[in-house]
């Protein structure tokens, strides 16, 4: 007698992250070249003091986007980041556009400032066109993470492993060789020109983007092996563990550095960045060299973190049918046809677009996405969210408020970039609702009894 009840089928598992990749991930999307150049600017209106303190302040305002990330990852498991949880949420309509967000700003407008930042480093070193360098870097990077789970975590791990010595090589360097005393120099803009309270609430938001990248795994979640326990841990330790690197990065800065020579970021071209010039003070060129070494595999092993992460998000709508089956994720490999369209957009930036637009661009864009994602979620379960929760969500969007709207005052041009994605997505979406529509219709089976009329008969009926 054979057993008749029913048989619980488990969906194959896609992947076999761990916490180690999990945390990965978050350090290579959140440390890029920012941190080696940013204090530069800050100098202008801020002391050492200020400088690390706005920098503290920061990781703080991540540590709050991560908390929240975390009470939503535990609400609404599953990849898809944004799209997921504003789908859910708010209205299928508004994860849908946070889908698209990713896919032309959130992942392959970052993906594209990366190479081309890494290839300028590649056309010093290469003598190429630093534009062409960038395209064969995303299109090497693509390769890596476009066939194989396996093959993608262990490259993924080692630029991260490499990136990681290599920036405590740097900060071990500075701070032992280095002075050990909170230096007592002064901004180079005079004290009645800019007030100091107004100056440090600006710099947080360009140190706002070098932390963004602190929700990286909640775009891959369905592919851990205990994404529950796992994805809201990587957040909250890859985001401790950068901030205390940008704190000890930018002690050496300040500490070893003088105004003029902070200064230099701004004048020198773009491949100049604070730490070439601390190691160049401390070992000579060989230090400068190494610099450079170093900032290309951070560079390179943000681009790969992006391209990894970026492409869950399309497979997740596709597997919702917002985009063709061409895109889902299957069984144990990555989403190829995710993974290559990302990358041609980005590849079409790299050759259509200048790194300053793309950064301002994406950097307002990206605050409003996930602004509206955290408000979702203190809005929609409001006093049942654990006390901790409410307040990082108040700290979130206060911190992310005020940074939108400092992004589109210093750059019009984002609303005009969100106007242009809310309309595209808005088309598309009604699109993609009546196709829907007519494909479940077709797929209504007649009812029982009922003959199928085929069209010669059904026009004889009508008539």
């Amino acid at each position: 007698m054979s057993d008749s009840s029913p048989q619980l089928v488990l969906p194959p598992r896609r992947g076999r992250y761990k916490l180690a990749t999990g945390i990965g991930l978050v350090v290579a999307n959140m440390v890029g070249s920012g941190v080696l150049t940013t204090a530069g600017f800050m100098a202008d209106s801020l002391g050492p003091l200020w400088i690390l303190t706005a920098w503290l302040v920061g990781g703080l305002i991540a540590l709050a986007g991560a908390r929240v990330y975390a009470a939503l990852a535990d609400e609404l498991p599953g990849s898809g980041g944004e799209y997921r949880y504003l789908s859910k949420l708010v209205h299928p309509f508004a994860g849908y556009l946070a889908g698209w967000t990713s896919l032309l700003v959130g992942f392959s407008a970052p993906v594209a400032m990366a190479g081309l930042a890494a290839g300028a480093y590649l056309g010093v070193l290469l003598g190429v066109d630093p534009r062409t360098a960038a395209v064969v870097a995303v299109v090497a990077v693509t390769a890596i993470h476009a066939f194989h789970i396996r093959a993608s975590s262990l490259a993924q791990n080692l630029l991260v492993s490499v990136k990681g010595v290599l920036l405590a090589a740097f900060l071990i360097t500075g701070l032992a060789m280095g002075s050990k005393v909170l230096p007592a120099w002064h901004p180079s803009t005079a004290a009645d020109a800019v007030h100091p309270l107004a100056a440090f609430f600006n710099s947080l938001v360009y140190i706002g983007f070098c932390y963004s990248g602190w929700n990286a795994v909640v775009y891959v979640a369905d592919e851990f092996a205990h994404p529950k326990r796992d994805v809201p841990r990587a957040m909250i330790i890859g985001t401790l563990l950068v901030t205390l690197l940008y704190l000890g990065v930018n002690w050496v800065f300040v500490a070893n550095l003088t105004p003029a020579d902070l200064a230099l970021v701004k004048t020198e071209d773009e491949k100049l960045t604070l730490g070439h010039l601390v190691l160049s003070h401390l070992l000579g060129p060989v230090g400068a060299i190494g610099m450079s070494t170093v900032v290309l595999i951070a560079l390179v092993s943000s681009l790969s973190a992006m391209t990894l992460v970026g492409p869950r998000v399309y497979a997740a709508m596709a597997e919702d049918r917002f985009l063709p089956s061409l895109f889902r994720q299957r069984a144990d490999s990555p989403p190829l046809a995710s993974v290559l369209l990302q990358s041609a957009v980005a590849i079409v930036l790299i050759l259509t677009q200048q790194f300053a637009v793309l950064l301002n661009n994406a950097g307002a864009i990206l605050t409003l996405t996930s602004l509206l994602a955290v408000a979702a979620l203190a809005w929609r379960k409001g006093r049942t969210l654990a006390v901790s929760v409410r307040w990082a969500a108040a700290i979130y969007c206060l911190a992310s408020g005020w940074a939108l709207v400092f992004s589109i005052r210093s750059t019009p041009s984002s609303l005009v970039w969100m106007a242009a994605i809310t309309v595209l997505s808005a088309v598309g979406y009604r699109m993609t609702r009546r196709v829907r529509a007519r494909q479940k219709l077709a797929a209504v089976p007649a009812p029982v009894g009922e003959p199928v009329l085929q069209p010669a008969e059904s026009d004889r009926k009508i008539a």
